[in-house]
């Protein structure tokens, strides 16, 4: 369904916006222009490099303590409010939950709506959205919007109308029998627009897609796991650390046809290199989360992929968790950060915060291992990642046994792995600061039960094999959460700042030397770079979102979407109450609900004159 809102005289036609909607104009070259101008949030990540940094500097840590609401608006939808609105332009575009209703407003009128879009979709999906029916955003390229919907169809809207440009069908079951679902946000490179999938809890196969941008044909497809020709690796040329992967990596560490039904989705964040032409990305846990069905490696589930942005090529690849045995999903944000001195030696890296508890800082160029340590010390499942280069066991995570649930068995319950299931964190992306050279990581201090139990694969119904009960890490400060700030050429937290419940907000850092996030209660808070708290303001519902900054009419704004969900909060966006439901966080974030209640509100803030 799409309404349209006085489009004559829309004001996406004013002197601002013509240069960003021009039909002549290369899809690559005009959005380079507008993320390039911080005026603009005109890419989820805030730049191709997810380092979620502005250069705007008006708010700053000595006035960022007035800052006021500005505005707000509702989108109407009570569930889980992931990603963030974009602006481009004199134009906001926002986005919400299922069913993924897409407002533009018009920032020089009020907010005034210009466009609606709502696509019908069939509400059977609701059910299979493993972690609620969250969305983390829509993208622009080319004078087009493009929503990402929880049935899996890619939609590319007219900016400047709302039409249907073209949709195309994601899933390799059109009519969702398989379990697929969309809740990722899309990424424009070049003439592309790049597309995950989710689903892992369902068996789904993981692959990461390109569609061509003019009339959404598929460009390519890159499996996680399969034969040679499906993941797209050149058995010679594609390297795991340093060494070629050899013929059928894909498939020769499962038993059988296993990896039919392997999991590995591609839900998180998108990063690109263009100096490269490197896509960067992670893939997920495999199937099921009961190891003993799966013996091996499980390749490519758990893994930082590169990836040409022209034909999906992998370059390297890197498995950090192999035969995941907690559900250490690894689809968490790849930040692309220049000269960064490892070893007292300047370093263009990938630094990613894996929801394993270990931080890894690599060569994004070549994939080489620089730094492998825990970014929360309560991770308890290994003891390091092996950096000896001439080992064996060279870049893999040393087990212990008392928390390997492949080691206690089926049908017995391992206790007191740290982290838990949703990682030290999750998707809620980090931010980086070139001024500082610190990554801003927001984090869970989660621990949990694990008990694996057989099950069979049916297409379409959940194929978990665990129950898991979740809780905050034992003799700490009782809390749930911290937001630190990391050195990645250390592998050193430099100051930790403890949260009740976890802080699973993106962060956004600026010039204006003030960082930013939310929290599960539905704070905003602003921090300056070495942690001090200089503001707070309480939104009507808790911050799952990922905070943004954008510049209209010479005023810095920030906004951030409040609508408490996710996998955190499950039990409230869903109602649910048994304490494993939600695959375990009902119980571990049951004291939620005396802090916030369900909302979806975008709420807009700024410095009073």
């Amino acid at each position: 369904m799409r309404v349209h809102r006085n489009l004559i005289g829309i004001a996406l036609a004013t002197t601002a916006m013509t240069f960003s909607l021009a039909g002549g104009a290369l899809a690559n070259d005009d959005l380079q222009g507008l993320i390039s101008d911080s005026k603009n949030w005109a890419i989820q990540t805030g730049d191709y490099a997810n380092t979620r940094y502005s250069k705007l500097n008006q708010i700053t840590k000595d006035n960022v303590k007035n800052l006021q609401v500005a505005w707000t608006f509702s989108t109407g939808v009570l569930r889980g409010h992931e990603g963030g609105p974009l602006i481009i332009g004199d134009v906001m575009y926002v986005h919400a939950p299922y069913p993924n209703t897409v407002f533009a407003l018009d920032l020089n009128n009020d907010g005034k709506i210009l466009w609606k879009y709502e696509p019908k979709q069939d509400s059977n999906v609701i059910p299979i959205m493993c972690c609620d029916t969250v969305n983390r955003g829509v993208a622009y390229g080319d004078g087009k919007i493009f929503l990402y919907q929880a049935d899996t169809t890619l939609v590319a809207l007219d900016a400047k109308t709302g039409e249907v440009a073209w949709s195309v069908k994601n899933g390799e079951a059109a009519d969702g029998s398989k379990g697929e679902s969309g809740t990722s946000a899309p990424m424009v490179v070049k003439d592309k627009v790049i597309v995950g999938i989710s689903g892992g809890e369902f068996g789904v196969r993981g692959a990461l897609t390109a569609y061509n941008i003019k009339d959404g044909k598929q460009a390519w497809r890159a499996w996680s796991m399969g034969s040679d020709k499906e993941t797209l690796i050149d058995p010679e040329k594609t390297t795991q650390l340093g060494k070629p992967v050899g013929a059928d990596s894909g498939t020769n560490t499962w038993e059988g046809d296993q990896w039919k039904v392997g999991g590995g989705t591609t839900w998180g964040w998108y990063s690109y290199d263009p100096k490269l032409n490197l896509i960067y990305y992670g893939t997920g846990n495999p199937s099921t989360w009961n190891p003993s069905q799966r013996p091996g490696d499980n390749r490519w589930s758990m893994t930082i992929m590169a990836r040409d942005a022209d034909t999906g090529m992998a370059k390297w690849l890197y498995q950090m968790t192999p035969h995941d045995e907690w559900d250490y999903d690894g689809v968490n944000e790849m930040i692309l950060a220049d000269g960064i001195e490892v070893d007292g030696k300047p370093r263009d890296v990938l630094v990613h915060f894996d929801r394993n508890g270990f931080a890894y800082t690599m060569d994004r160029a070549n994939g080489e291992l620089l730094v492998a340590k825990k970014y929360d010390p309560a991770v308890n499942w290994a003891t390091e990642v092996d950096m000896n280069k001439d080992s064996k066991t060279y870049g893999r995570p040393k087990v212990v046994d008392k928390y390997s649930t492949q080691a206690q068995g089926e049908d017995v319950n391992t206790t007191g792995i740290c982290p838990a299931a949703l990682g030290t964190k999750d998707q809620q992306p980090a931010s980086y600061s070139p001024k500082t050279k610190l990554f801003y990581v927001p984090t869970n201090h989660v621990c949990m039960d694990y008990e694996p139990y057989k099950v069979s694969y049916t297409a379409g119904q959940p194929y978990i094999g665990a129950t898991l009960s979740m809780y905050p890490a034992p003799n700490s400060h009782g809390g749930m959460g911290n937001f630190i700030a990391w050195d990645a050429a250390k592998g050193e937290i430099v100051w930790s700042k403890s949260e009740q419940f976890s802080v699973w907000s993106g962060a956004l850092a600026t010039d204006g030397d003030v960082v930013f996030y939310g929290t599960l209660e539905g704070y905003l808070k602003a921090v300056d770079k070495d942690g001090k708290e200089l503001y707070k303001f309480k939104t009507p519902s808790g911050i799952i979102g990922n905070v943004t900054t954008y510049e209209h009419k010479g005023k810095q704004y920030v906004a951030v979407l409040s609508g408490v969900g996710g996998w955190a909060g499950i039990g409230l966006a869903a109602g649910l109450t048994k304490g494993t439901d939600g695959l375990g966080a009902v119980g571990g974030y049951a004291g939620l609900s005396d802090y916030t209640a369900l909302g979806g509100q975008l709420t807009v803030f700024a410095v009073p004159e």
